[in-house]
């Protein structure tokens, strides 16, 4: 069934490609982990989220084989049975590579693809466009999540792009960076014909400004332990303030520490490997180790994640209850 922007509601849940042991081996043809893949499908679906969205920067779409990503995908797929959307990313450096992973991962049988935009050199806004139109011209049975990111895409997207990505059916929705970023001119931009996601920690004061509007968010924390953000998505639903809020102020401090100094553009650059640190400490998901070439992380980076993902997992323990 078509995705459309009135499906697009609760938790978008972004996992890892979980990684064999001897991932980090660039001579190792198939490195994905089948089993957790499908353990971790089923852990995030019967814990509450709506949407399971993959290979984006920490599912490390950028290092995975093509054979991999079809073999992952059609894994994701299958453990899902269904019972939620499946947004897989294709994103590659040109549109025809794009639109043909679009095709086999179609054929597969996913929701949706999770797209960013090729980065080798920044898109103009016409190219930028012209991409996402010509994609959606060869998969127009595939819903489209517009990948939002001005550190692996070399720029934000603009308010005139997001009106004519959102006069596109297809794309029903944008994995939205910080609400600094110009989120209110881009949430006009769209006039509702589209959502965009702020990340679960924002989600609460996204949703304040336009709560007919912002009704989902997108989590990669949910990746540790989703039950909080579980809670705080039934919360925003019922209209509870106080709780929303509260939750909010959890999540935020339990990433505190995620962001070395503090700095977005400096976590960019370790992002794969903090992301699947965090993960591993927190232990609700065995990610497993990186995929070359993002390996190496320093160790105080490294530590912040590690603190992180034990005040994730604290928190998905803590709402258990709630969450059911």
């Amino acid at each position: 069934m078509q995705i459309t922007v009135d499906d697009v509601n609760g938790v978008f849940a972004i996992m890892p490609t979980p990684a064999v042991p001897e991932a980090s081996n660039p001579g190792l043809v198939d490195t994905i982990d089948y089993d957790e893949t499908r353990l971790a499908v089923e852990k995030l679906i019967t814990d509450g989220v709506n949407a399971v969205l993959t290979t984006g920067t920490f599912g490390e779409g950028a290092s995975l084989l093509i054979e991999e990503l079809e073999g992952f995908a059609y894994t994701v797929v299958e453990a899902s049975k269904g019972r939620v959307p499946v947004f897989v990313g294709a994103t590659s450096l040109n549109t025809r590579e794009t639109i043909a992973r679009a095709r086999r991962l179609r054929d597969l049988g996913v929701s949706g693809l999770l797209l960013g935009r090729p980065m080798w050199s920044p898109c103009d806004d016409d190219d930028i466009v012209r991409y996402y139109k010509s994609v959606v011209e060869a998969v127009p049975e595939l819903a489209i999540i517009v990948y939002d990111n001005p550190e692996a895409f070399k720029g934000k997207i603009s308010p005139r792009v997001y009106s004519k990505l959102a006069a596109i059916p297809q794309i029903v929705a944008a994995k939205y960076p910080g609400l600094a970023g110009g989120f209110i001119s881009d949430l006009e931009a769209v006039n509702e014909r589209m959502r965009l996601l702020p990340v679960e920690r924002d989600w609460y004061y996204a949703w304040r400004w336009a709560p007919d509007q912002v009704v989902a968010c997108w989590s990669g924390s949910a990746s540790c332990g989703p039950n909080a953000i579980v809670q705080l998505a039934k919360m925003i639903k019922a209209g509870d303030e106080a709780g929303a809020h509260r939750i909010s102020r959890e999540l935020a401090a339990a990433s505190k520490t995620f962001f070395p100094k503090g700095s977005f553009a400096l976590f960019s650059q370790y992002n794969v490997q903090l992301e699947k640190i965090r993960i591993n400490e927190a232990g609700y998901i065995n990610a497993g180790p990186c995929r070359p070439p993002y390996i190496s992380c320093p160790e105080d980076y490294a530590e912040g994640a590690r603190q992180s993902g034990v005040l994730l997992a604290q928190l998905h323990r803590q709402y258990t209850k709630e969450s059911k």
